[in-house]
């Protein structure tokens, strides 16, 4: 019998399991904030009216994670939008079926609050997860930009 993986809001207790999954070379390759920063951060997200940090766990171990941001717009005549970051699986279960639930669990959040649209962006040399986005029904769409906002 194959296992269920569930997803839920992350809480205190998730944390040292969400760090390790950042600690992933292709991630933030060793460089994850310390267990007491992490817990102020997440205990932050509450101050927000609909940000959340989330896990998937198989059995009682996390082996997922993502954070989303429901927003208010006031273009798109109000409707808001679901803005996901930091997606991360375990990689030695990849395609398992891990990340379908979480962007499952991601989708069903988004259309509970009204979402015109949940947007993400990936990093250009994730090609496995560009597929994996595409196969969900996720399209590419304009350009992702940023800034690097070091010291000046």
């Amino acid at each position: 019998m194959e296992s269920v993986v569930e997803v839920r809001e992350a809480t205190d207790e998730d944390l040292p399991q969400v760090l390790q999954l950042y600690a992933q070379p292709e991630i933030d390759d060793g460089e994850v904030l310390p267990l007491d920063d992490a817990r102020n951060l997440l205990q932050r997200f509450s101050a927000y009216p609909n940000y959340k940090l989330y896990v998937a766990l198989l059995d009682t171990k996390v082996v997922g994670s993502f954070a989303l941001l429901i927003m208010d717009n006031i273009g798109h005549m109000g409707a808001k939008s679901g803005v996901m970051e930091d997606v991360v699986v375990d990689p030695t279960i990849h395609r398992k079926g891990i990340g379908k639930a979480m962007m499952s669990a991601a989708f069903k959040v988004c259309r509970a609050n009204g979402c015109y649209k949940l947007a993400l962006s990936a990093n250009l040399k994730r090609d496995a997860a560009h597929s994996f986005y595409e196969a969900l029904g996720f399209e590419r769409h304009g350009y992702s930009f940023l800034v690097p906002l070091g010291e000046e």
